[in-house]
């Protein structure tokens, strides 16, 4: 993780903190060749010069940035687990366990 997500990160509530660092790491396994760093204000992978991914810590939520058509995809099982989701992006509670299989598979599909 470079020092700029870690700064990024280190402004939240540990909480918040630990599930950054679930999706940071989840993300790194998943694609281990993109580069990390930080735009429009929040954590971005980038892989051959194309953003794959961004998130973003919210106080009552983590914010998750796939693109628009990995939205589509998932938008039911969105729905099954009332995450509230809109074109580019879904939240995941901070009161709820992270989706970390959602979030696995929203990553590759996005690789796909």
């Amino acid at each position: 993780m470079n020092s700029q997500i870690a700064t990024y990160i280190n402004q939240f509530d540990k909480d918040v903190q630990d599930r950054l660092r679930q999706v940071n790491s989840i993300i790194r396994k998943l694609i281990p060749d993109a580069e990390d760093c930080i735009k429009y204000g929040i954590p971005t992978f980038v892989l051959n010069g194309r953003n794959i991914v961004h998130y973003a810590g919210y106080k009552n939520h983590v914010g998750f940035y796939p693109t628009p058509s990995v939205i589509t995809h998932f938008k039911d099982e969105f729905e099954r687990n009332n995450f509230k989701w809109s074109k580019g992006s879904v939240q995941f509670p901070n009161n709820q366990p992270l989706p970390i299989d959602l979030i696995k598979s929203m990553i590759v599909k996005r690789m796909s």
